[in-house]
């Protein structure tokens, strides 16, 4: 779950991590008695949750209150990276001597936290990363037992080589983030950047949180602080129907059990020339109404000219997935092709209730894609 800006900054206010005063707002009327209150000059930041706000022109200083609102007008109800900005925070604005990066996170492959240091922040870190790898500093660590202050100042030290003072307050500053991103079950918490101020102290200009939805269970403190209309609408629907969904881009919906699978089947239309419009896993134990809401929801988008459905049945059955495919054939419209892989778990008895169908139906995964590919592609 991603939240806004303003309200990680809440929380990590919470924390004793300081941050730019700031106030938000909804409409330009309102941004302007907001302004009015403020010292002038303010920054106006579009609320989405998507980076490059700034390139966007979601981000913009504003000189006095009646300039607040006329930037405020342009901002609120533009589109950044496809999400609409409802909400805008008005924002101090502050004299900044540098800018740096801390952050923590998730590493995968390591199977353990990391924390993130550069001296170039201000710009979005996965560039970075891309451009000038070398500038990027990170730290693992076992989050399973306490970390010594040693290794915050370790990276307090590379950030700030030669700056004792502020080597010393960024590695405060990493301490209480990571505390975050531990407490509230993260698994990204970031500042970016954090800025050196006219008054020579560090102060968290942004901030970003994202939680881990498994974890949401333990902190119903942080459900109010979703907001609906930054979240995809499909993957919403698709999260009651019990169903893991996440949109791509491409035009070939893709139906399969099990994430590793559904990953390799992605794999494989981007190998054989095609894009997938989806990563959607049905789950074990599925049940034909699964199926069919798995069906809807990737119909809804216009782009999809094909769809694969890849089932290796174990504790999934082929003739559940059958039994949905022909139920969703009988209550809507299907309006592009589908190409079927059913192997495993009642395969057979799935093949026959398939027969007669207009729906193709293929032996191995990589001939289901391959159609697919060739269909979405005429």
């Amino acid at each position: 779950m991603k939240i806004h800006e303003y309200q990680a900054k809440q929380i990590y206010d919470e924390y004793g991590i300081g941050t730019v005063e700031g106030y938000v707002a909804k409409t330009p009327d309102e941004v302007f008695k907001v302004a009015e209150k403020m010292a002038s000059p303010v920054v106006i930041k579009a609320q989405v949750h998507v980076g490059g706000r700034g390139k966007a022109g979601g981000v913009k200083l504003a000189k006095t209150p009646d300039e607040a609102r006329e930037v405020a007008s342009k901002i609120l109800g533009m589109k950044i990276k496809g999400l609409t900005v409802t909400t805008v925070l008005v924002a101090q604005a502050i004299d900044i001597k540098r800018e740096t990066y801390v952050g923590v996170t998730i590493d995968r492959a390591a199977k353990k936290v990391v924390l993130i240091g550069t001296s170039e922040g201000g710009i979005e870190i996965e560039e970075l990363a891309r451009e000038k790898p070398s500038a990027i500093h990170k730290l693992h660590v076992d989050p399973s037992v306490p970390i010594p202050d040693e290794t915050f100042k370790k990276m307090g030290n590379q950030i700030f080589p030669s700056e004792p003072a502020l080597a010393s307050e960024s590695a405060e500053i990493l301490s209480k983030l990571y505390k975050v991103f531990i407490e509230k079950d993260c698994s990204l918490a970031e500042i970016n950047p954090l800025v050196l101020d006219g008054s020579g102290h560090l102060i968290a200009a942004d901030a970003k949180m994202n939680f881990d939805d498994n974890a949401l269970f333990r902190h119903p403190e942080l459900a109010s602080l979703q907001d609906l209309e930054q979240e995809n609408s499909d993957e919403i629907k698709a999260k009651k129907h019990g169903l893991s969904f996440v949109a791509l881009d491409g035009n070939i919906g893709c139906i399969v059990n099990g994430a590793g699978l559904a990953m390799a089947t992605m794999d494989m239309i981007k190998a054989t020339g095609g894009e997938p419009a989806n990563f959607l896993d049905v789950g074990g134990s599925s049940n034909p109404a699964k199926v069919l809401n798995a069906l809807k929801i990737i119909l809804s988008n216009s782009k999809v000219k094909a769809i694969v459905i890849n089932i290796f049945g174990g504790i999934t059955r082929c003739d559940d997935i059958a039994a949905g495919i022909i139920q969703a054939t009988k209550q809507m419209k299907i309006p592009v092709p589908i190409s079927i892989r059913l192997t495993g778990t009642n395969q057979r008895k799935a093949a026959e209730m398939l027969k007669g169908t207009d729906l193709i139906t293929a032996p191995t995964m990589a001939d289901a894609i391959k159609k697919a590919v060739e269909l979405a592609a005429a």
